[in-house]
C-alpha cells in the first residue's frame, strides 16, 4: 500500500509574507465603558484563515515550548499544538482544528480571552515581523465548535468506581476534574462561593470574560457527569475528614487565597478595600440583578487610588471607569519598562516592555493621561472625622542595592512626599499563598510562602491521598498555568488510583 504523501508545509508557505497581522476589532474606550460587555469582535472566517496562514511551520516551534529563559517562561505552558491547528484552520478543517486544540487545552474559551499569549511572544514570525495571532485564532476555533454543535456532552463509556473530590472550581480544579472524569472516575467539585468558577467567576471582570462563557462550560461538565456543590467551605462548614473518608482521593485547588495587605498608617479607614472584594462585589451585582440594586462597592464619583500595576490592578481601573469614577490613579512601585525590547531581552524571551492594557486605555481616553504613576507608593492614609478616607500621602521610590543580600530594592526618596485626594483605595498587590484554615484542616505541609508543599514536579501532598494543583501549589500565576497544573495533577491522581495512567 503506498504511503500517504504529507503536505510539505503547514498552512500557506508564503502566508507570513503575503498577509499582515490583523487582530480582532475592539470597541472604542469611550463606548465600551458604558457597560460590562466583552468588547472584542471576531474577524470573518476568510480573514481568520488568512491569519492562520501566517504560521511559518518553523523547524523549532518555540510557541509551544514553555522554555524558561532568563527567569521567564517563553511559549505555551500547555504545549498547545499551534502549528497543527493553524494548518487545519487555514485549510478550512475546523473540526480537526478543534480536536487538535482540545488535545492539550481543556478550556480554550478561557485562555483565548484572558491569557497574555506567551505563545505569541515566542512566535518565530515575530522575531523580525509581527507574530501570528495565535490567541485570536484559538478563540475562533473553540467558539466555532460551540456555535456549530461540535462541543457536545461526551461522558465516559465506562466508570472506574473510584471517587475523587476536587476542592475549588477555578481553572486548575476544573481542568483536573475534567481529565479525571474523562478517565471514568466519579468527580465531585466543592466550591465555597455561591457559583462555580473560582477565579474565572469572581476574579476576572465580565468585560474580559463574560460569565455566560463560564456557565456554558460548567453546564457541559455537569452533563458529562461531574457534580458541583457550591457554598461548601471545606475546613469551615464541611470537615476535611469527611472528604478524606468518603473519597478515594482529594485534590486541593483552592487558589492563592491571601491578598497581600498594605501596612501603612490609616489602613483601617473606611473606603480601603482589597481588589478581590471590589471586583467580586461588582460581578455578583451584575449576576444577581443586572446591577440595579446598587449592592456593590461603588467607585462612582470617587477619586480612586489603585495600588498594584498588574492585571488585577488594571481590572480595578477598568471597573472604576465603568462605575463612573471621578478620577483613577494606579500606583506602581517599579520603574516604567522600556517601550521596546532591550538588547539583553532578545526574542524568544518574554518581552519586558511597557504594555498599556484595556483599563489604562480607557482611563487615558476619558481623563487625558495614563493613570499609572511609577516608582511611587503610599506612605500614609488620611481620614476625616467620620473615619472615612479623604487623602493619601504618597512618596517617590528609587532603586538601591541591599548591602546584605545584593538584591535591588525600592527605597523611599527623602523629601519626595506629596498628598493627593482619595475617597477609595483598592489594594491589588498580589497574593501570598493558600488559606491556612484549609491546609491545617487537611494536615498538609506548606512551604515558606504558605503554598502546599510537594516534591519537585509532583502534586501529592504530605497527607495520604491528598493532592494539590494551581495557585495553591505554585503561587499566584496565570490561568494557562493553572490549567496545566490541573492536567498534570490529574495524571498523578489517576496513577495513584489505578496504578497506571494513559492520560496524555
Amino acid at each position: 500500500m503506498p504511503l500517504r504523501r504529507e503536505r510539505m508545509f503547514m498552512g500557506k508557505a508564503t502566508g507570513f509574507m503575503e498577509y499582515e497581522r490583523v487582530v480582532n476589532t475592539t470597541v472604542s474606550p469611550e463606548h465600551r465603558i458604558k457597560d460590562f460587555s466583552e468588547f472584542h469582535s471576531p474577524l470573518n472566517i476568510e480573514q481568520r484563515q488568512q491569519q492562520a496562514s501566517r504560521c511559518m511551520n518553523c523547524g523549532v516551534p518555540f510557541c509551544q515550548s514553555a522554555m524558561r529563559l532568563n527567569g521567564m517562561v517563553s511559549g505555551c505552558p500547555l504545549h498547545n499544538l499551534i502549528p497543527e491547528w493553524n494548518d487545519e484552520l487555514y485549510n478550512g478543517h475546523f473540526e480537526h482544528a478543534l480536536n487538535r486544540l482540545l488535545k492539550t487545552n481543556n478550556f480554550p474559551e478561557f485562555t483565548g480571552r484572558v491569557c497574555p499569549a506567551l505563545c505569541e511572544a515566542a512566535c518565530t514570525c515575530g522575531m523580525n515581523d509581527t507574530p501570528v495571532t495565535v490567541h485570536d485564532n484559538e478563540l475562533a476555533v473553540i467558539e466555532y465548535g460551540f456555535a456549530n454543535g461540535y462541543m457536545k456532552p461526551n461522558p465516559p463509556k465506562v466508570r472506574t468506581g473510584k471517587r475523587v473530590a476536587v476542592v475549588g472550581s477555578g481553572p486548575s480544579g476544573l481542568a483536573c476534574a475534567d481529565m479525571l472524569n474523562k478517565r471514568g472516575h466519579n468527580v465531585t467539585i466543592f466550591e465555597k462561593e455561591d457559583r462555580p468558577g473560582g477565579l474565572l467567576m469572581y476574579g476576572i471582570p465580565n468585560m474580559k470574560l463574560d460569565k455566560s462563557i463560564v456557565l456554558r462550560r460548567i453546564r457541559l461538565m455537569e452533563s458529562e457527569g461531574i457534580e458541583f456543590r457550591t457554598n461548601c467551605d471545606i475546613g469551615a462548614n464541611i470537615s476535611a475528614q469527611s472528604l478524606t473518608e468518603e473519597y478515594d482521593a482529594v485534590v486541593l485547588c483552592c487558589g492563592a487565597a491571601n491578598p497581600r495587605d498594605l501596612k501603612v498608617e490609616g489602613r483601617e479607614l473606611s473606603g480601603v478595600h482589597f481588589a478581590v472584594d471590589f471586583l467580586k462585589s461588582t460581578t455578583k451585582a451584575l449576576l444577581n440583578d443586572e446591577y440595579e440594586s446598587g449592592n456593590y462597592i461603588s467607585a462612582k464619583d470617587k477619586n480612586v487610588l489603585v495600588v498594584g500595576g498588574g492585571d488585577t490592578g488594571n481590572d480595578c481601573v477598568g471597573t472604576c471607569m465603568r462605575h463612573g469614577c471621578k478620577s483613577v490613579t494606579q500606583l506602581e512601585m517599579m520603574p516604567k519598562l522600556p517601550d521596546e525590547r532591550t538588547p539583553d531581552n532578545a526574542w524568544p524571551q518574554w518581552p519586558r516592555v511597557c504594555k498599556t492594557d484595556y483599563g489604562q486605555e480607557e482611563a487615558a481616553a476619558v481623563f487625558g493621561h495614563d493613570p499609572r504613576v511609577y516608582q511611587t507608593t503610599i506612605k500614609r492614609l488620611i481620614g476625616d472625622d467620620n473615619g472615612s478616607l479623604r487623602a493619601a500621602e504618597l512618596v517617590k521610590l528609587e532603586p538601591k542595592k541591599d548591602d546584605t543580600t545584593g538584591r535591588t530594592i525600592m527605597s523611599q526618596v527623602e523629601g519626595s512626599e506629596y498628598t493627593v485626594e482619595a475617597d477609595m483605595l483598592l489594594i491589588a498587590a498580589g497574593f501570598l499563598g493558600s488559606a491556612q484554615y484549609v491546609t491545617e484542616a487537611f494536615g498538609v505541609e506548606t512551604d515558606a510562602r504558605t503554598n502546599v508543599s510537594t516534591e519537585s514536579g509532583k502534586y501529592a501532598s504530605s497527607a495520604d491521598k491528598v493532592f494539590t494543583a494551581g495557585d495553591m501549589h505554585r503561587g499566584q500565576s496565570l490561568v494557562v498555568w493553572a490549567i496545566s497544573e490541573g492536567r498534570a495533577a490529574a495524571r498523578e491522581v489517576d496513577e495513584f488510583l489505578m496504578r497506571y495512567t494513559n492520560m496524555m
